[in-house]
């Protein structure tokens, strides 16, 4: 099975832009005029352009505002201070300051559009650190 990962945005333009500077990704393809195709993470990511206030799957409707959701995505950095420091000069929000732990260390952001990620690295032996 391939894995797709796909966010979407207000403004296209803007995420292409963020996602490059934040996160060292680069623009693979354009797909049609509301699509872009972000490389250079394990898989590839989908920038798809949806006006706020349009509808989701099912009766919601779109908000760009910060929201929380139980599915999100975890960027795994060499450096997670110094990648914390270029994502929040791209413009990301610092929500949780970098914690470290016995596995690794863990950053909390938002990016501009109103979605949460972490920015983390590994230490040691990584999640086999805390595994049974």
């Amino acid at each position: 099975m391939q894995m797709l990962v796909n966010i979407d945005v207000p403004d296209l333009e803007a995420a292409i832009a963020f996602y490059r500077d934040a996160l060292g990704l680069r623009l693979g393809r354009r797909l049609g005029d509301d699509g872009a195709e972000m490389l250079g993470g394990s898989a590839p990511l989908y920038l798809l352009e949806k006006e706020a206030g349009s509808v989701t799957a099912g009766d919601d409707t779109r908000s760009y505002r910060r929201h929380w959701t139980p599915v999100h995505l975890d960027m795994v950095v060499e450096d997670v201070e110094k990648s914390v420091e270029q994502a929040v000069a791209a413009g990301a929000k610092l929500e949780s300051p970098t914690r470290v732990n016995d596995w690794g260390a863990i950053a909390g952001l938002a990016d501009p559009f109103g979605h949460g990620f972490c920015l983390l690295a590994f230490r040691g032996r990584g999640y086999d650190e805390i595994s049974d």
